[in-house]
C-alpha cells in the first residue's frame, strides 16, 4: 500500500541560518503544531516559558543548561533527522559533513572509507536493513542480491542482529539504492542511530504457538518503536510512505498517554526531538531457546505459556549491553537482569514504559555512559523498576521460573510443523559472496523461497516442499553450502564483526583474520588430544564495542591495537585445554579415561548465559598459543563456580548422565563430582610446577 503523508506528517522546512530553540523537557499545554513551509525559531507556551522535548513529566527548571554531547545538539537542530542530511546528499562531494554523518545513522547507514588504501580517502556508505525476527521475503532477498552486485562490492553480509549489511554504496547511488529497498517492502529505518534497533526473535519458521507468538511480538514491538515523523521517506522517496497496515493494538499503545509517556501533538510521540540517548536493543524468545543472546539486550522478552502451550505473558529482563572502552573500568559489558512479568496484553505498554524511562533519564552528556545498562547500574534495579511502573501504570508481577537455556543454531534440515521443511545454512562470518552467492540466488529464485537471517550470521531457507529436498541439497553442496556435519564445529558457532578495512572504529582485524584463527585453535585442540567434534564458541571483534558479542563467548578476542587483542575466556575454556592432562593422569592411575574426558563439560552446547572474564591483554595474534602458562595458574587457583541464581542457569556438566557417572566415581572416595575433577587438575598443575612429569 502506498500513501502520501498528510499535513501533520509533511516535512518541515527550516532555514539553515535559523536555529531551533533548545528542547529539554515537556509541558503538556501550549505545544504549537508546525506545518509545511513554516520557519521555526522557538516555541513558547502562553506564559512564555520554553517548551522542551527531552523528558516528560516536566523536571524543575535549572539555571544552567545541562551539558550535552555534540550528537544531542545535531539531533535537536535537525528538524527530526532531516537537516542538514537532505542538503548534504545532493551536493557534489563524495562524503557528507559531521552532522549529516551522525544523522544518516537514523536512516540505517554509516559513512565509511577504505582504510587499506593510502592517499585520498575513497568514501562509500554501508546500509543496514531492518528485519524483525530476521524475516526476509523472496522479493527482498533477490533485490538485495541485485543491489550488492550493481551498487555494492558484490557481497552481502548477514549481521548478528538478523539483518543485511550492504557495503560500498557511493553517495551518488544512495537515493536509488534506498528507494529500491523501500519500494520492495524493505527498510533501513532505525537500523542504526539513537533509537530502537532491529528486534530479534528465534528465526526458525516453526509452526508452534510460542514461536509464532514470539515473532509476532517482535514485529509489534518494532512497529511500536518505529519513528513516525516521516524523515526517512522525505529524504529517500520524496515523501511517499510505503507500508502495510499496523495492528490496531500497536497504534493504540503508541498513542496512549494515560501515564505521561508521550509528547502530545509531536511528530514523534515517543521519541520527541532528541530520540534516545544511545542505541537500544530488544530481543524476544521462548523458554530454552537462546538463539538470540537474550541477556545481551537492553530488553529481553521471554514468552511464558501455560501447560497447554498457550502464551500467557512475558518475563522481562533489562540492562544488557556489550560495548565498553579499553582500560576504562567505568565502562563494562553487562548482562540483563530480571525486572518482572507482564500479561501478554500489556507487553507493548511495558516496553514503552522501559524505553521512556531510559529516554528521560539516560545520560546525554557522555555517550560512553548513555546505554540503559549504566542507568540501571547507577540506580539499582529496584529504583529503575519503580520508575518504569509509574510509566506503565501498574506494578510488574514477579518473574516466572523458566527451564534451562540452550543455544539453538537451526542448521540443517528440519520439519516446520505444517508439512514443509526448512534448511539452516552455515555462512562463515555471515559473508555471502562468490559461488555461494550465485548458488543461493539460484535456489531462492527457482523455488520461490522466503528466508530468515539468524543472530549467529547464518541463513534459513523456509517453506521447502519435501520433493525439493534432494535437488536443493545437491545445488547447495555444489555451491559450497555444506550440511552442518561437514563443517568444523568451531566454524559453526564462531562470529566476527567486519572490522577492517571499512569500519572506522576497528583497531585491528576480525572477519578477515578469523578463518586462520579457527584453524590455529583446531590445531591446539588436536595437539592436546581433543576430538574433531569438540568445540568452543569463538567470537572476534576489531574493537571493544562488541558487535559480535565476544563478552559472551567461551573464547573472545577483542581488538586492542594493531594485530593485538584482549583475550577473554569463560571457565569452560580454562578447563578445556586441561583435558589432555586429565586424560594422561587417568591412564596412570588406571581410571576410566573416557569418563575423565567427559567430565570437563566439552560436549554440551554453550548457552550464552554468563559473561567471560578477561584472560590476557595486548596479546599479539602471532603469540596467541603462548598463554598456557598463565592458563595453568588460573586453573590452579580456581575454586569452583559459585552457586548462581536461576536466571543464569550456569551448569557444570554437559548432561545428566555424565554428571551421575562422575558422581558415582567420586562417592567411592567420599568426594563430590566437582571435588574429584578439581583434585585431578590441581594434582597435575602441582606436579608440573615441581618439575615433575606424569607422562
Amino acid at each position: 500500500m502506498t500513501t502520501s503523508f498528510g499535513a501533520a506528517n509533511t516535512a518541515i522546512f527550516i532555514d539553515p541560518k535559523l536555529q531551533i530553540q533548545s528542547f529539554n523537557g515537556l509541558k503538556p499545554s501550549g505545544l504549537i503544531p508546525v506545518h509545511k513551509n513554516v520557519h521555526v525559531v522557538s516555541v513558547s507556551s502562553p506564559s512564555s516559558s520554553t517548551i522542551r522535548a527531552v523528558s516528560t513529566p516536566v523536571k524543575p527548571e535549572t539555571a544552567a543548561e545541562p551539558k550535552r554531547s555534540k550528537v544531542e545538539i545535531f539531533k535537536e537542530q535537525s528538524n527530526f533527522i532531516r537537516y542538514p542530511l537532505n542538503e548534504e546528499m545532493v551536493n557534489d562531494a563524495p562524503n557528507i559533513n559531521e552532522a549529516a554523518t551522525q544523522l544518516i545513522k537514523f536512516h540505517g547507514s554509516y559513512l565509511q572509507y577504505n582504510r587499506d588504501e593510502r592517499g585520498a580517502k575513497s568514501y562509500s556508505f554501508m546500509l543496514r536493513t531492518k528485519n524483525p525476527s530476521g524475516k526476509v521475503s523472496n522479493r527482498l532477498y533477490l533485490v538485495m542480491d541485485d543491489l550488492a552486485d550493481e551498487f555494492g562490492i558484490g557481497t552481502l553480509r548477514l549481521t548478528t542482529r538478523q539483518t543485511f549489511q550492504l557495503h560500498g554504496v557511493l553517495k551518488k547511488d544512495m537515493k536509488t539504492v534506498m528507494g529500491t529497498i523501500i519500494r520492495n517492502m524493505g527498510s533501513t529505518l532505525g537500523a542504526c542511530g539513537d533509537l530502537n534497533r532491529n528486534v530479534l526473535a528465534p528465526p526458525a519458521p516453526l509452526v508452534r504457538k510460542d514461536y509464532l507468538f514470539a515473532q509476532e511480538t517482535a514485529e509489534n514491538i518494532a512497529a511500536l518503536l518505529t519513528p513516525q515523523s516521516g524523515f526517512y521517506y522525505d529524504v529517500w522517496v520524496d515523501g511517499e510512505k510505503f507500508m502495510t497496515a499496523e495492528p490496531p493494538e500497536v497504534v493504540k499503545a503508541r498513542n496512549d498517554n494515560s501515564h505521561g509517556t508521550n509528547f502530545p501533538d509531536s511528530p514523534e510521540p515517543i521519541y520527541g526531538t532528541q530520540f534516545l540517548p544511545r542505541k537500544f536493543k530488544i530481543a524476544v524468545t521462548v523458554p530454552t531457546d537462546n538463539s538470540v543472546d537474550i541477556f545481551t539486550n537492553d530488553i529481553g522478552v521471554v514468552v511464558v505459556s501455560d501447560d497447554n502451550g498457550e502464551p500467557q505473558g512475558f518475563n522481562l529482563y533489562v540492562g544488557g549491553g556489550m560495548g565498553r572502552t579499553h582500560r576504562l573500568e567505568s565502562t563494562f559489558p553487562r548482562m540483563a537482569e530480571p525486572i518482572g512479568y507482564v500479561p501478554k496484553e500489556d507487553i507493548l505498554y511495558a516496553i514503552k514504559a522501559i524505553v521512556v524511562t531510559q529516554r528521560d533519564n539516560g545520560r546525554r552528556d557522555d555517550r560512553k555512559y548513555s546505554r540503559l545498562k549504566y542507568l540501571i547500574s547507577s540506580w539499582g534495579i529496584e529504583k529503575f523498576r519503580s520508575v518504569v511502573e509509574e510509566f506503565y501504570g501498574k506494578k510488574l508481577e514477579p518473574i516466572r521460573e523458566l527451564p534451562e537455556w540452550e543455544f539453538k543454531s537451526f542448521l540443517g534440515w528440519h520439519e516446520q510443523g505444517d508439512g514443509s521443511l526448512f534448511c539452516g545454512l552455515h555462512v562463515d562470518n555471515g559473508r555471502i559472496k562468490g559461488v555461494m552467492k550465485k548458488t543461493l540466488r539460484e535456489v531462492i529464485e527457482k523455488y520461490n523461497l522466503n528466508v530468515r537471517i539468524t543472530a549467529n550470521q547464518n541463513l534459513i531457507l523456509c517453506d521447502i516442499r519435501r520433493a525439493w529436498k534432494r535437488p536443493i541439497t545437491t545445488l547447495l553442496a555444489q555451491g559450497g553450502l555444506l550440511e552442518p556435519r561437514y563443517v568444523d564445529p568451531l566454524n559453526v558457532t564462531a562470529m566476527a564483526c567486519p572490522a577492517l578495512p571499512m569500519c572506522p572504529l576497528a583497531i585491528t582485524e576480525a572477519e578477515r583474520g578469523t578463518p586462520d584463527l579457527l584453524k590455529r585453535i583446531r590445531a591446539v585442540f588436536e595437539k592436546v588430544g581433543l576430538k574433531h567434534n569438540e568445540s568452543i564458541v569463538v567470537r572476534v571483534t576489531g574493537c571493544p564495542n562488541g558487535c559480535a558479542r565476544p563478552y559472551m563467548a567461551e573464547l573472545g578476542l577483542v581488538g586492542d591495537g594493531p594485530n593485538s587483542y584482549q583475550v577473554l575466556c569463560s571457565l569452560q575454556y580454562y578447563l578445556s585445554v586441561s583435558v589432555f592432562f586429565l586424560f594422561k593422569w587417568s591412564m596412570k592411575h588406571e581410571l576410566n579415561p573416557f569418563l575423565c574426558q567427559q567430565q570437563i563439560w566439552l560436549g554440551g552446547t554453550p548457552n550464552q548465559t554468563s559473561l567471560a572474564q578477561c584472560f590476557l591483554n595486548k596479546v599479539k595474534i602471532q603469540e596467541l598459543e603462548k598463554g598456557f602458562e598463565k592458563l595453568q595458574g588460573l586453573v590452579d587457583k580456581w575454586e569452583g563456580v559459585p552457586k548462581s541464581s536461576g536466571k543464569f542457569n550456569l551448569k557444570l556438566f554437559a548432561d545428566k548422565e555424565t554428571y551421575q557417572a562422575v558422581d558415582e566415581l567420586a562417592k567411592l572416595q567420599n568426594k563430590t563430582a566437582h571435588q574429584l575433577a578439581m583434585e585431578i587438575i590441581r594434582n597435575y598443575v602441582a606436579a608440573e610446577q615441581n618439575g615433575k612429569s606424569i607422562e
